[in-house]
Formats: C-alpha cells, sequence, structure tokens
C-alpha cells in the first residue's frame, strides 16, 4: 500500500490529513474496492516510518465519516456507500485539487489560458506514462 499512498513529510498539510486524503482518492479511484481490506494502524505506520497515532487518526476520522469499517476481530475494510457516494467524493476531490491548483497559478500571476496549458500539458504527459508511453 505504500506505493499507492503519496505521504510527503515535508508537505504543509499534517501526514494524518495527506493519508486521510490518500485513502480517499484510493476509494473514489476504485483502487480500493468496496469491502478491501487496507492495512491495520500498525502496519500502515510501520511502511509509512510514522507514529501509529498518526495513521489512527485518519483511521477514525475515515471510519466517522463512513469511508471505511471496522469489522471486530476482522479488521478495516472500504465500507460501502450510497449509490452516488462516490461520484460525490470524486467531485469533491477534483473540485479540491483544482482550487489548490488555481489559487497557486493566481498568486503566481499566471493568466487563465497559460494555466489552462499547464493543465493539458500535465494531463497529456501522466496519461502517456500511465498508458506506458503510447500515443
Amino acid at each position: 500500500m505504500l506505493g499507492l499512498l503519496d505521504i510527503d513529510p515535508a508537505a504543509a498539510a499534517p501526514i494524518w490529513r495527506q493519508i486521510e486524503d490518500g485513502m480517499r482518492r484510493l476509494v473514489a479511484s476504485g483502487a480500493l474496492p468496496v469491502g478491501t481490506a487496507v492495512p491495520s494502524v500498525r502496519e500502515l505506520a510501520r511502511e509509512l516510518r510514522i507514529n501509529p497515532a498518526t495513521v489512527s487518526k485518519a483511521y477514525q476520522r475515515l471510519t466517522a465519516d463512513g469511508a471505511l469499517e471496522v469489522r471486530r476481530g476482522e479488521g478495516t475494510f472500504v465500507a460501502e456507500r450510497p449509490a452516488g457516494a462516490l461520484a460525490d467524493e470524486r467531485e469533491r476531490l477534483l473540485a479540491d485539487g483544482a482550487t489548490s491548483f488555481v489559487e497557486a497559478a493566481i498568486s503566481m500571476g499566471v493568466a487563465k489560458n497559460d494555466a489552462i496549458a499547464a493543465i493539458s500539458a500535465a494531463w497529456r504527459e501522466i496519461k502517456d506514462a500511465a498508458d506506458g508511453g503510447k500515443p
């Protein structure tokens, strides 16, 4: 799971928030389907080399929100959610990312057309890499 979660200790966002957001992205994208077991708090803390309390906080928030469920004696799993919940979560995550990008672009004085061009270029680069370099 370590490769699936992008944690940056130098980032402004607290690590528990990065774990929470990363897990939300994995669930919303389908990379972690409903019913999938997630690593225990201790396992993930060991993988990420962080304090278990940090992972616990993220898991508690995800459980309180209904994204994860704890099955006593079995572990923690991706929870079943109402039909539109994943679409709503994807939309929210996309809007959050877009807002962050636009705030950064505006703070640097970038014109809207240049920002859109940067998104298009990044989209092509990342999509090509995901497709194995195929056009």
